[in-house]
């Protein structure tokens, strides 16, 4: 999250992208971040031992905590001067990548792997 956070809240304007462009990018960028964090965070969590025995309401903790984060960083970059912009379309993006994870994760991963 921090990652997301980084990558979120400052600018890249001055770094090149040469050769590297197509139409909404940055919502597939937004997409593949979320996902990533949802399907990590669910995994982490279960290994951690917490809710194994009720995977669905892990799962659905970790996208709600995701799409939540996402939204109060949009509305940093709202508030901030570091030279970004928050976008309604960056929070669908957000929200669609954690719950494609988290749906994605339920049906092919193993989070009750352990008997309890």
């Amino acid at each position: 999250m921090v990652f997301i956070t980084l990558l979120s809240l400052f600018s890249f304007s001055g770094v090149e992208t040469e050769g590297w462009e197509f139409p909404h990018e940055d919502k597939l960028a937004h997409f593949v971040f979320y996902f990533v964090a949802v399907v990590l965070g669910a995994l982490c969590l279960a290994e951690r031992g917490r809710e194994r025995r009720n995977s669905k309401r892990l799962i659905v903790s970790v996208i709600l905590f995701s799409i939540i984060f996402g939204i109060v960083i949009e509305g940093l970059q709202w508030i901030m001067p570091f030279g970004r912009e928050a976008d309604l379309w960056d929070i669908f993006a957000n929200s669609l990548g954690a719950i494609v994870g988290g749906l994605l994760i339920q049906r092919y991963g193993s989070l009750n792997t352990r008997g309890n």
